[in-house]
C-alpha cells in the first residue's frame, strides 16, 4: 500500500538519510583494538596501557579492560528513528483506511446496483404475470380461430373436390355434345 502527501515525504527522507548516523565513530587510535585477534591486542598497546607482568612471549593470553568508544548521541538518534517509523506507519494506515474507505463506496455502489436489478426483476416479473393472465383470457378466442381455420381449410377441400367434379362433368358434356 502507497503513502500519499506528507508521509510520502517522509518515507523518502528517511530512505534518503546518509547511514553515517547509524556507524559508530572510530575512537583514537591508542585505544582501540586492531582487529587482527585478541593475541596481538596486547602487543599493539602502549606500554602504559599493557598490564605488567603480560608478556606476550609466554603464550598466556591476558585480558584487557574494555575501553567503550565515545557514542554519539544515541537518544537523538532513537527519537529521530521513532519520528520517522511513526510517520511511516501513519501512512500506512492511512493508505489502509482509504483502501478500506473505497472498499466500503464500492460495496455500496454494488449493493444500489443489486437494488435496482432486483427492482427490474419484481417488474418483468409482474409484466410476465399480467401477459399470462391476457393469453389465459384471449384463449378461447385463439381456440376458435383454431376451429375456424379448420373448417375452412376443409371447406376448401371440398371446392377443390367440386372443382375436380366440375371439370369432369364438363368434359362428359362436351363429349356427349360432340356426338
Amino acid at each position: 500500500m502507497a503513502a500519499t502527501g506528507d508521509a510520502a515525504a517522509a518515507m523518502d527522507s528517511i530512505s534518503r538519510a546518509p547511514a553515517s548516523h547509524l556507524v559508530t565513530p572510530n575512537p583514537a587510535p591508542s585505544s582501540s583494538v586492531p582487529p587482527d585477534g585478541p593475541e596481538d591486542a596486547a602487543e599493539c598497546l602502549p606500554a602504559g596501557h599493557r598490564k605488567p607482568g603480560a608478556n606476550s612471549g609466554d603464550g598466556v593470553e591476558t585480558a584487557e579492560e574494555a575501553v567503550e568508544p565515545a557514542e554519539p548521541d544515541i537518544q537523538e538518534l532513537c527519537t529521530d528513528m521513532f519520528e520517522k517509523m511513526g510517520i511511516f506507519l501513519q501512512g500506512e494506515l492511512t493508505a489502509t483506511c482509504e483502501d478500506y474507505r473505497l472498499l466500503e463506496n464500492m460495496n455500496k455502489l454494488t449493493s444500489l446496483k443489486y437494488m435496482e436489478m432486483k427492482d427490474i426483476s419484481i417488474n418483468i416479473g409482474r409484466n410476465l404475470q399480467d401477459l399470462n393472465n391476457k393469453y389465459a383470457s384471449l384463449q378461447p378466442y385463439l381456440d376458435q380461430i383454431n376451429q375456424i381455420e379448420e373448417q375452412v381449410s376443409a371447406l376448401e377441400q371440398a371446392a377443390y373436390k367440386l372443382d375436380a367434379y366440375s371439370k369432369k362433368l364438363e368434359a362428359r358434356f362436351k363429349k356427349l355434345e360432340k356426338r
